[in-house]
């Protein structure tokens, strides 16, 4: 789930993949949560090559090279450790935030011990979140909905060989230009939202998350009805499964007499102009 790629600490992000059957996180953002650095990733290079001289320790060896979605929305390679090698770093590092990290990192894990064995757990707490952020129930259940459907068709990908970010990137693509007429990056512009890690689906309307659910669960059916085995294949059958979305779309649009893509952020009280193809 995407969402789960990052976790804050005391207003903090810090990033993190799960690999391996366990969670890595970025010791960059780690070592910025805990030392306020301006340049975090120059101290982590620093506190290397300190502990390599005071306690012959290689930190790197304890560490694994892992893409991880940078500022600039690029997956770049950036040293990530797992919960028992950060205990190992945080020992390194005189900082008075050091313990109520670790609490906070043992929280962590567990809790997604807990989300492997009962994953209504998972959805729980990202119920609890939306909730704090202020959306109603209703949404919240589309947006949970949708999730579930996304990640469907990511695995459906997979099975079909797809198995890396901008493949999915593209897939995706083909299904909202069908299903709306554009591509996810227009789709942020015309959403005003600026940051590239900003989650175009956390801002739509119902009614643009019930056409995105649908252009991607007819794909996924259409892929498991007739198991596309190149990319090409694929990118037709995102196609084909984004435009019976369009199609209900472009109906929906008639009988209300508006478009359903609008510049409005689900959130937003004040009423703004609507997008128009």
């Amino acid at each position: 789930m995407e969402e789960n790629r990052i976790v804050v600490f005391n207003s903090k992000q810090i990033r993190r993949i799960w690999h391996k059957e366990q969670w890595y996180f970025s010791v960059v953002d780690v070592v910025g949560a805990l030392t306020d650095s301006a340049n975090p990733r120059d101290y982590w290079f620093k506190m290397k090559n300190r502990v390599k001289s005071e306690d012959g320790i290689e930190l790197s060896t304890i560490c694994r090279r892992l893409k991880l979605q940078a500022a600039d929305g690029k997956m770049r390679e950036t040293d990530c450790a797992d919960t028992q090698s950060l205990f190992r770093i945080i020992q390194s590092i005189p900082s008075p935030k050091a313990e109520p990290f670790k609490q906070w990192l043992a929280k962590v894990g567990y809790e997604r011990v807990q989300e492997i064995e009962d994953p209504e757990l998972a959805q729980q707490r990202m119920k609890q979140l939306y909730e704090q952020k202020g959306y109603p129930k209703d949404w919240i259940d589309k947006r949970l909905r949708g999730m579930a459907i996304r990640q469907n068709l990511t695995d459906e990908w997979n099975d079909r060989g797809i198995d890396n970010e901008r493949d999915y990137a593209i897939l995706t693509a083909e299904i909202s230009k069908a299903t709306f007429g554009i591509t996810p990056s227009q789709y942020k512009k015309i959403k005003g939202l600026p940051k590239k890690n900003q989650n175009l689906r956390d801002h739509m309307t119902d009614l643009e998350l019930i056409f995105t659910m649908l252009g991607e669960k007819v794909t996924t059916e259409i892929s498991q009805k007739e198991e596309p085995d190149t990319f090409q294949e694929n990118k037709e059958v995102a196609r084909r499964g984004g435009a019976v979305s369009g199609t209900a779309r472009k109906e929906t649009e008639k009988e209300l007499g508006r478009p359903v893509v609008s510049r409005q952020n689900f959130l937003e009280t004040k009423p703004t102009k609507r997008f128009k193809e």
